[in-house]
């Protein structure tokens, strides 16, 4: 028979140990419910994929302005600047020329501006004509505004870059694709004569297609007048993209 002493440190050692094996099995809980909520997260965001359409720009707009040599109306962005410096302070213009003649446009980008409160690498961009540079000018409405002019959107090409496959599709789990659009300069792109362009339909059939909500986008927008911008969602059901892609 044991000693009263010796009998109390064995219950004790046996009260410790099961509260220490308790504590390892809440933890291992613990830890199994981090990692499956974890691997839900994972899945979730896996059905929840977003694919790109990438459109890109072949050319700039052109400028609706007469041509005082030969009346024509339509002039081309040169992709080339204009710099002046008088005194202390530096003029740039973005130079058009007539389609028709060449004779050239002057649109004002800065105007008597002090050459250190230009940002270098676009002082240096206008020096040596990037053309990069000139689009995003020639794209851009403040330069409308500025220059009190009109642009001619309609003969700006494109071409869209996609990321999507069959495959990809083919795994996602969802039914309804979420297409994000990525553009450098929007161009009043209607979203109706994009798809209808993308996808080969004619108006009617497109008309019937947004009726039934088949195609939409994510802000509950109108979809016949929607015009693409940077960032815009389309959602498109699955089984539409495969039959028409």
């Amino acid at each position: 028979d044991l000693h009263p002493r010796v009998r109390r440190q064995r219950q004790m050692c046996i009260r410790d140990s099961l509260v220490t094996s308790c504590e390892l099995y809440n933890q291992l809980i613990h830890n199994f419910a981090k990692k499956s909520r974890i691997r839900k997260e994972k899945i979730s965001f896996g059905m929840n994929t977003m694919f790109t359409w990438e459109i890109k720009v072949k050319n700039s707009p052109l400028l609706i302005k007469r041509c005082s040599h030969c009346n024509n109306e339509r002039f081309y962005c040169s992709d080339k600047f204009r710099m002046n410096a008088q005194k202390r302070n530096i003029d740039v213009w973005l130079i058009y020329r007539c389609t028709k003649c060449d004779n050239t446009c002057n649109l004002t980008i800065l105007s008597r501006s002090k050459p250190d409160l230009i940002d270098k690498a676009l002082f240096h961009g206008f020096s040596m004509n990037d053309r990069n540079i000139a689009w995003r000018y020639a794209f851009s409405t403040e330069l409308e505004r500025k220059n009190n002019i009109k642009l001619d959107y309609s003969n700006v090409g494109y071409e869209v870059i996609s990321n999507i496959s069959e495959k990809d599709i083919a795994n996602t789990m969802e039914e309804t694709l979420k297409i994000q659009i990525k553009c450098d300069f929007e161009f009043n792109l209607r979203l109706s004569s994009f798809l209808r362009g993308y996808f080969s339909l004619s108006a009617n059939q497109l008309k019937r297609i947004f009726e039934q909500e088949i195609i939409s986008v994510s802000d509950n927008k109108l979809p016949q007048r929607q015009k693409i911008k940077n960032g815009d969602i389309i959602l498109i059901q699955k089984s539409f993209f495969l039959e028409n892609k």
